[in-house]
């Protein structure tokens, strides 16, 4: 079992950012642990057709590393190139492990056992930063196995299946759905959209950068500007998911509404793509093109009344019995982002199960710390999620706790550092309370924000800046650190 101060688990951004700051620190006696065969994360695994961001690539990135973006709203293969350009520059290949997937972390005499299948660590602390959006879901329909055609995950695009004038069905109308049905419709030769509700949709304002202004941003007080510029704009969205239904309005369902009556001019469909719940209370999806896509004489929209019944060998069968003939079925069907925040068994303090910890729903001080579970971090953990700004933004200000109550451990020669079980409760109790006043919880819909409890688990409840602030400083009197346990108080334990 090879000891180290650090594990980190996952190399996408929040492991980049973990590994980088720990560096900073003069930390290097640190792995990453990286269940797929290449390391990168989000942009590295999912590279399916027209898949991009859609936060402004100047903010979508890390503040320390800024990048040569070539337009507004980086694709799929930029992004993979700033992954690897953040990666080679910091040297994070020397650190990581590939091919190890964990397969359980336990709390045993001061320190993190965490059993791979690339072999077996032992860690003061571990990072966890595998990511919401990690495990895909695909609902057991009757009959999924006897399809004789192609089928896969978004997450696991299967290039080698070719589309040209195929009969190709996506199951699920979300964001990567929204992405990937104009990509191909040209393409294919039927496309079945099977919709369990309609999204509201905004315009994607993406634009080339020109090589002038490309030039300009390499300026840094210039791209410090737009940077900030961006954030300020997308951050007075929280006025209408929280605070304002005349903001919400001018921020967003105008728009919606206007791009839906410009871009669709069959009444009809325009009614089944209207949703009937408050915009905002589902992720609110960025294209110029999808309505366009499902308005083309190829497509054919599914409502929920219509939706999948029954997968053939040769198909699907709808909830109306109308047997599709089908070559590919995309499973564009989300992923395990509330309940299964943390895939793997993590047994704490005294056998302490994480599982059971969570099993009313998860819940963490700050989205990161959790009594019983001393010197365990997990980035993006429950209710850090944010709807209207930039996911690394608020990784960036969890790291900014993270390093603060590692710091705080090793200046104080202590073995561990854990959050009380009063302040935890405190921060929890804070954040549904909150919570209460978004469109997530009160927007009339069902989404994957909403773990099975009812209570929204990806979202934090306000401003991005009001999350960093509350991360932005380590309180005392919210942790316990401890010296490490003697031989003799090992042996009581067990």
């Amino acid at each position: 079992m090879r000891s180290v101060t650090v594990v980190i688990i996952g190399s996408g951004f929040g492991g980049q950012c973990a590994a980088i700051e720990l560096l900073r620190r003069g930390i290097d006696d640190i792995v990453v642990l990286e269940r797929r065969e290449f390391a990168g994360g989000t942009w590295r695994q999912n590279s399916y057709p027209g898949a991009a961001v859609d936060v402004q690539s100047p903010l979508y990135s890390i503040a320390s590393e800024p990048y040569d973006w070539s337009q507004m709203f980086a694709v799929q293969s930029e992004l993979e190139d700033y992954t690897r350009h953040v990666v080679d520059k910091h040297g994070l290949d020397d650190l990581t492990v590939l091919g190890a997937e964990v397969q359980r972390i336990e709390w045993v005499d001061d320190s993190w056992h965490v059993t791979t299948t690339a072999g077996d660590y032992r860690a003061q602390f571990v990072v966890n930063a595998t990511g919401p959006l990690s495990t895909p879901v695909v609902p057991p329909f009757p009959g999924r196995e006897s399809f004789a055609g192609a089928q896969f995950h978004t997450n696991a695009w299967d290039h080698d299946v070719p589309l040209a004038g195929a009969r190709v069905a996506i199951v699920g109308s979300g964001a990567s759905a929204a992405q990937i049905i104009p990509a191909v419709q040209p393409e294919v030769g039927e496309l079945h959209v099977f919709q369990r509700s309609p999204h509201w949709v905004m315009p994607r304002p993406d634009r080339k950068f020109r090589p002038w202004e490309r030039r300009a941003l390499r300026v840094g007080f210039v791209r410090r500007a737009l940077r900030a510029a961006i954030y300020w704009k997308l951050e007075a969205r929280i006025i209408g998911f929280k605070y304002s239904k005349v903001g919400l309005w001018l921020f967003a369902e105008r728009h919606a509404r206007n791009l839906l009556r410009d871009q669709v001019a069959d009444p009809d469909l325009r009614a089944r793509l209207t949703p009937d719940y408050t915009i905002g209370c589902k992720r609110i999806i960025l294209s110029n093109t999808l309505y366009p896509a499902i308005s083309s004489a190829n497509t054919t929209l599914h409502d929920r009344d219509d939706g999948v019944a029954e997968v053939t060998p040769t198909g699907i069968t709808t909830a109306t019995g109308r047997e599709i003939p089908l070559d590919v079925i995309v499973w564009s069907t989300g992923y395990d982002a509330t309940d299964g925040v943390i895939s793997y068994p993590v047994i704490g303090r005294n056998g302490t199960a994480l599982r059971d910890v969570w099993s009313d729903y998860p819940r963490a001080y700050l989205g990161t710390t959790v009594p019983d579970f001393p010197n365990l971090f997990i980035v993006t953990g429950p209710n850090t999620g944010i709807g209207h700004t930039s996911a690394i933004f608020v990784i960036e200000a969890q790291m900014r706790y993270i390093m603060s109550a590692i710091e705080h451990a090793r200046r104080t020669s202590s073995r561990t550092v854990e959050v009380t079980r009063a302040a935890e409760e405190r921060y929890t109790a804070m954040i549904h309370d909150e919570m209460t006043r978004t469109v997530w919880q009160n927007g009339g819909c069902t989404s994957w924000y909403k773990s099975a409890s009812g209570r929204v688990i990806a979202m934090f409840p306000g401003f991005s800046f009001t999350y960093r602030r509350l991360a932005g400083s380590f309180r005392d009197d919210d942790h316990v650190l401890r010296p490490a346990s003697t031989d003799t108080e090992r042996a009581a334990a067990s």
